[in-house]
């Protein structure tokens, strides 16, 4: 569970960053916010080249930070589904702000490899 800095300059950045540390869970996020719902398989095709178990972990971290939820349905086989819980929508404006900078970084990029 995240922690609330109460500290000098700087600490609301870090409080932040720890909810979202970790090299998927903002690229995890940004899909929830695109498609509402994304099973365990979701996520493995979104991220091919991340392994069951950092998606696993990544997952459970977010959850335990009360970003996301987890629903389990109890059929046969088992369907398991992601959401964004209340508090995890309040990132919206941290995850966007994220991929509008990507995007740019993306352009001037592609801009120079053309000069």
């Amino acid at each position: 569970m995240a922690k609330i800095y109460d500290c000098a300059e700087g600490c609301p950045v870090e409080t932040t960053l720890q909810f979202i540390s970790g090299k998927w869970k903002s690229v995890m996020l940004y899909h929830l916010f695109n498609e509402h719902v994304l099973r365990f398989s979701d996520f493995q095709k979104k991220l091919p080249s991340v392994s069951k178990r950092m998606i696993a972990k990544q997952l459970a971290e977010l959850e335990a930070d009360q970003l996301i939820e987890k629903t389990i349905y109890p059929e046969v086989p088992v369907r398991t589904e992601y959401r964004l819980t209340e508090f995890g929508k309040t990132f919206a404006p941290v995850i966007r702000a994220m991929a509008e900078w990507g995007e740019g970084y993306a352009e001037v990029e592609t801009g120079s490899q053309n000069k």
